[in-house]
């Protein structure tokens, strides 16, 4: 067995379990996770400490006499209808009572806002009052109308110590957050730090957990409801009446309540991003990258290296904005559920890069399915995010890896243990293949165009089991297993030309949303640089409601690129129009056994040009339409399962023309492969739980390999 590499989270009064756990998994690291201690025997072990903080966490008593240092966000109500001329509303009716507290304060209700729902109208500020020891507002009204308050609240319970403790049954006390964007906090949380450092002379690695905000998640009242609102690439936590009046000098014009709650729905990552929030997230990076970087300076004058964990308070953290290099981070730590959080921690520029598996070491999972409790079967668990994450390990290097949570937790499921056997000696398997090198690629370039752009590299805004309804996600999954290079463009990038690199730009997503891009596409400029590109011989994958633009009827088609594509979709205009008759031109191959192909009912041809691919009842469901030297092929839906990886890959094949099987991928599509030319290797997964033969051509030479269940099998050529 290959050893290092791997980072055990230990545990105090089970140190013989920690360090026999250490030896049987080759561990170089121990580590602390969160509400877990590491005894004098395991820091004073062979093995190097990782020691997890959260800058922002754990200073209750210094809060407590700084109240105006704690964090906040804007809250708002469910709308409420009148039954007269007043109505009173109780803020915190809608939200979980223990994370937020009403901020009263007059820096904070100059922020406040009202609005009748019923027109859209914000109500002057003397037709409400608020009445403090009731936490009421009193409206004037009018009869049946929906009013909603939008408000500043204290967030007193730190969100990832809540879930935590709430997960576990903790009878601790509850961890609030402070805001460094007070000056004061800012100092105190440098000289904590400093202190810090001093006490903890074993730690050769500081972990931050994230640092300064964490990813909005509003928790409701009712049980039924406790989830109201999540994100992982919002900025709803990092609002505070200093900042905000702060932002106003700098920028020239000042955000409200309404930029960041839009009536209660807020502004989740789907929705395409105006110049307020994208100012905004500018603003609050670069404090967050000035603070960040005083902390990390403060970690290496004391001799220590200091990584990121990639997830919880990351707000501010992008990696692919261009100035992450600027924290001075040593390495990231990314909890991978999938194979594009792989392909997103691979590319951050950093020197280590750490995976952190799943499941965590805790009685539930994140879903509260039983894990390491009774009915878990944590290691069946274990195996099915491995097969997914493992695709992507294939084309990117990730130098470590590690569990975290409760270790005591394992000792009953010795099944679970001997999975994390396997995955570990498979990991380091893999991770040495690119000592010598990247694994080849194909030749088409693909871009994925979306209104983030790079800032979005290999991610959403959130985990897959997040963020399912969104056809892109689905995309970026089977895609990260894929030998093709990959690039993420905005529109911005292509508003003077596509770059020259590319050969395929794939817009998958739905009308109005980030992902397929809304208004970017009443920008004419867009649309025949696009098209210009495709004609002269690109290719345009459009999936699901590409260049979807709804413009009140401007343009003669919903789909801006219907003319690259051959079809439309019809939202009723077309509803006593005639529709175009259709035949099957079959593609051998094109589509593997067993995938699933989503159906849009509403999709019609435009001129029967198009060479209908697949259909469901009469509907098409790929097309593909020549357009000059170039193809639009379009692709109503699309569900990532083990064999969606290989339709991505032949549609992208089959407009760039490949008439025969590239060198290097098997002829099954449940057995992925990849050839590392530094090596002379060739790496084969098997994605299904059934024994296959699959066959491979590499430098001329066929390979016909056998594999066993979620086997992997390294050839050397």
């Amino acid at each position: 067995m290959i050893k290092g590499g791997f980072t055990l989270p230990g545990e105090s009064g089970y140190e013989k379990l920690t360090l026999d756990l250490a030896e049987r998994w080759g561990a170089d690291v121990i580590r602390d996770s969160d509400g877990t201690e590491l005894s004098s025997e395991l820091l004073d072990s062979r093995y190097n400490i990782y020691s997890t903080i959260c800058p922002v966490r754990e200073h209750n008593p210094w809060i407590n006499e700084n109240e105006l240092t704690r964090q906040q966000t804007f809250l708002c109500t469910s709308p409420k209808t009148s039954q007269g001329d007043s109505l009173e509303i109780r803020l915190l009716d809608d939200f979980f009572e223990d994370q937020f507290k009403i901020n009263d304060t007059p820096d904070a209700m100059k922020y406040w806002q009202v609005y009748d729902r019923t027109t859209g109208n914000l109500m002057p500020d003397d037709s409400w009052s608020f009445k403090p020891d009731s936490g009421v507002v009193k409206i004037k009204t009018k009869p049946l109308r929906q009013y909603t308050v939008s408000f500043l609240a204290w967030r007193i319970w730190e969100e990832i110590s809540m879930y935590n403790h709430v997960t576990n049954k903790w009878d601790k006390e509850h961890l609030m957050q402070l805001n460094p964007y007070r000056p004061e906090a800012l100092e105190y949380l440098k000289d904590w730090m400093k202190r810090w450092c001093e006490d903890n002379p074993q730690t050769n690695v500081v972990r931050f957990t994230s640092l300064f905000y964490n990813f909005v998640w509003i928790w409701g009242s009712s049980e039924l409801n406790r989830n109201l609102f999540t994100d992982w690439a919002s900025y709803d936590f990092t609002v505070c009446p200093e900042a905000l009046d702060d932002f106003a000098k700098e920028y020239g014009y000042t955000l409200t309540a309404e930029n960041f709650v839009r009536g209660g729905r807020y502004f989740a990552t789907h929705r395409i991003p105006d110049k307020a929030k994208t100012d905004w997230m500018d603003f609050i990076g670069r404090f967050v990258r000035s603070a960040g970087r005083e902390l990390v300076d403060v970690v290496h004058a004391a001799g220590k290296q200091a990584y990121v964990f990639y997830d919880d308070n990351w707000v501010g953290l992008e990696p692919y904005n261009g100035h992450f290099e600027k924290f001075g981070f040593d390495g990231v730590v990314k909890c991978v559920f999938s194979g594009y959080e792989v392909r997103m921690c691979a590319g951050v520029p950093v020197k280590t890069h750490e995976i952190r598996f799943h499941p965590y070491l805790f009685p539930v999972g994140l879903g509260g399915a039983p894990t390491f409790s009774a009915g878990g079967k944590p290691h069946e668990d274990a195996m099915a995010y491995w097969i997914n994450v493992r695709r992507a390990l294939l084309r990117e290097k990730i130098e470590r890896c590690g569990l975290g949570g409760y270790l005591s937790l394992t000792k009953d499921f010795p099944e679970f243990l001997e999975t994390m056997d396997n995955i570990l000696d498979e990991f380091r398997i893999i991770s040495k293949l690119h000592d010598k090198g990247a694994p080849l690629t194909l030749k088409p370039r693909v871009a994925i165009l979306n209104a983030w752009g790079k800032l979005r590299t290999w991610t959403l805004s959130g985990h897959f089991h997040e963020t399912p309804d969104h056809l892109l996600i689905h995309v970026l999954e089977s895609l990260s297993g894929l030998p093709f290079d990959v690039d993420f463009i905005s529109f911005d990038d292509i508003a003077n030309g596509v770059p020259e690199n590319i050969d395929v730009i794939i817009n998958a997503g739905a009308e109005g949303d980030a992902w397929s891009g809304g208004a970017f596409w009443d920008d004419i400029d867009i649309v025949d640089n696009l098209t210009k590109w495709v004609h002269e011989g690109g290719v345009f994958l459009g999936i699901g409601e590409p260049s979807a633009f709804d413009d009140g009827h401007k343009y003669h088609r919903l789909l801006r690129m219907a003319h690259v594509l051959g079809v439309d979709i019809d939202n009723g205009d077309y509803a006593r129009h005639g529709r175009w008759a259709f035949g099957i031109a079959g593609e051998p191959g094109l589509i593997p056994e067993g995938v699933e192909i989503l159906c849009n009912h509403k999709l019609i041809l435009t001129d029967g040009t198009a060479r209908v691919l697949s259909a469901q009842n009469g509907v098409a469901t790929i097309t593909s339409h020549e357009f000059g030297k170039g193809v639009g092929i379009y692709c109503a839906g699309f569900l990532h399962t083990p064999q969606s990886p290989r339709l991505l890959l032949n549609l992208i094949l089959f407009a760039t023309k490949e008439s025969q099987l590239p060198e290097c991928l098997t002829d099954d599509a449940l057995v992925e492969a990849a050839y590392y030319p530094g090596l002379n290797k060739l790496a084969l997964i098997n994605n299904s739980g059934l024994a296959r033969m699959a066959s491979c051509t590499v430098g001329g030479i066929k390979q016909s390999v056998e594999l066993t269940p979620f086997e992997l099998k390294v050839l050397d050529l």
